[in-house]
This record gives structure tokens, sequence and C-alpha cells, in this order.
């Protein structure tokens, strides 16, 4: 089975058309045919090798929606023709003690769907049938791809430590995590603090789900909002006033970081002990949590901001979300 897509053989380097042998189809696998694919900024350090984990040749694209066109002898809960989607993994041992636990994707020998695994900028994708979810019909599939990545990256959190209706959220960064962060947390019904570098999108912020803004750049203008906070949650991959925000936690409050943030995090140890406060974070989620976070899109008509591009114009929306120009996810036809 020959599938067509777009690669790049070497860091930094543009997408190609490029097809390859899939081979016969596995057992417990799914072919899906694409219909749509979100581009992550993932996608952007995986070309990159930002986090030296890439292989090439690499067809990128781990946000993917389409149909299931065929499926393996012992696929479950599957049917061909349902419309699916794929998220940042598409495979894991399903043996182990994280795999049994339902934390799949923590699981050592978890499968990225772009790291030795080709994506979704193709025609046709391939994942074990646990990890093709199946999509609500009340989601819009042409906008529900970047739910697959960025909505898990940012839901999973809310669901995994408790947080409470009557919590007080803040995220920083607005951007393609932000904005579905703010939407989140608001129809999880808490107070919901936006930290933005860009004055200009605060009426944006606002229209998601914010009910205050801060600028994520003045130190004095974070302390205001000292000890305000039960969750903050950082989305940005840029080192920031790690001191100044860590301040706005309330006692028992947990900095939360799901952006790659590449540079070491000066966090003072005086006032995590002293605030009894928690630093952590998380790689995505688990099948059973997207299950979850697509419902509750769909129950509260959450759904990304997205610019569309055709796939043969793939490198220049790479070139668009790389200069900060996406508002606020981009996503590829496919079909």
């Amino acid at each position: 089975m020959k599938i067509q897509g777009w690669a790049a053989h070497g860091a930094k380097r543009k997408l190609e058309p490029f097809s390859y042998d899939a081979g016969l189809l596995g057992p417990e696998e799914v072919e899906i045919a694409v219909e749509f694919c979100g581009l992550c900024h993932s996608d952007i350090s995986i070309l990159n090798n930002d986090w030296g984990l890439s292989r090439y040749p690499v067809i990128p694209g781990h946000e993917a929606v389409g149909q299931v066109v065929a499926a393996g002898d012992h696929v479950k809960g599957l049917q061909v023709g349902q419309r699916v989607g794929v998220g940042w993994n598409a495979d894991s041992c399903m043996h182990c003690h994280e795999c049994m636990t339902g934390n799949n994707n923590l699981c050592l020998e978890a499968a990225p769907t772009i790291v030795g695994h080709h994506g979704g900028f193709a025609d046709r994708i391939r994942a074990h049938w646990l990890w093709a979810i199946p999509l609500p019909d009340a989601l819009d599939t042409s906008s529900a791809g970047p739910l697959l990545c960025g909505g898990l990256t940012v839901f999973a959190p809310l669901s995994t430590f408790g947080v409470k209706p009557t919590d007080w959220v803040g995220v920083v960064g607005i951007g393609g995590l932000g904005h579905l962060a703010l939407q989140f947390a608001n129809a999880w019904g808490c107070e919901v603090t936006a930290f933005t570098s860009n004055p200009s999108k605060a009426d944006e912020a606002r229209k998601f789900g914010a009910h205050r803004i801060v600028s994520s750049r003045d130190s004095a203008e974070i302390l205001q909002a000292a000890n305000s906070l039960d969750f903050l949650l950082i989305t940005v991959n840029m080192s920031l006033d790690w001191a100044s925000l860590l301040k706005t936690l309330k006692p028992n409050g947990r900095m939360y970081v799901v952006g790659a943030v590449l540079e070491p995090m000066s966090i003072p140890a005086f006032d995590l002990i002293m605030g009894q406060k928690s630093v952590s974070g998380s790689p995505t989620g688990g099948p059973a949590t997207i299950s979850t976070m697509l419902d509750f899109a769909a129950r509260h008509n959450i759904a990304p901001q997205v610019e569309h591009f055709p796939l043969g114009k793939v490198n220049d929306a790479i070139e668009h979300l790389a200069a900060g120009k996406a508002r606020y996810r981009v996503v590829l036809d496919v079909a």
C-alpha cells in the first residue's frame, strides 16, 4: 500500500511530496483516510529536531481527522466508515502498568505519531485502534483536529489534578494552546485570568472566556495578582519571570507546564516551601482522556479558532505558524 504525503528529509528542510510503502495492515491497526490535519508547533519542533528526537524522512501531522477505510482482524470498537482522530501517539505497548491504568501516554514504549512513524500530512495514516478516537457527531470535523493535541494538552491537567469549578485559574500565553485553555477553564466553571504579552489579544481573550487580563511581561502587573490563583497553566515555550508568576498562586497552588520551555526554569525554593506550592507538567493524555475531552468540547461548543491551508501549501502554512501569525491554529485540508 503506497501512502502519499509530504515529508522533510532533514532538519529545517522544506517538506516535499513523498510516498512510502506502508506494508500489510497489522491485526490491531486501522487505516484512516485523512480529511483534515492540524499543524502544531510540535510539528515544527520535530521538523527542526529541537528536541533531539526526530527521525528522517518524517511526515509531520499529529492532529489527523478522517474516516476508517480498513481495519485489522483484531480491531475492536471501530468500523469502516467511522470518523476518528489520531493525536500525538499512534500506539503503546498495552501491557505495562501505565497502559493498564489508562495512562497510555506515559508508556515507555508509546509510539509518537511523527517520531519513527509517518503522520497525517498524507492521504492515509495508520494507528492502533485504541489511539484512533471516535469523534462526537456534534464536532465540526474541519476544525476538530487541533483538539487532539492542543485541546488535550490543556484539558488533561484540569481533569487529572481535580481543578474545581470554584477555583481561580490562570493561563499564560494566549496562542494555539492558550485560547483553548481559556475556553475549557471557563466551561469548567472557573474564574479565569489570561496572562498575555500582546495587549491586542485582550478582547479575544475575553471572548474565549477570560474574566481578567494581565501582562505576562510586566512583573509589577503580575505581582498585582499575587495570592489569587489556585492553578496556573503555562502554555508558552519561552522563559518568563517565573518567580513573580509563582507568587500569583495561593497556598497549595500549582504551576503546571505544558509549553516545552527549553531553558531551565528558575523556581525559588523558599516560595515553594512556604506556600506549599507545586510545579508539574504532562505530555498530552491517554485515549480515555482524549475521548472525555472531545465529549466535553462537543457539549460546551468548544472549538479552536482555525485558519485553513491546502496540503499542497504546507510549507506556506509552516512559515505562517513559525512567524507567529496564526490566529490561533492552522489546519491543512487534505481530502
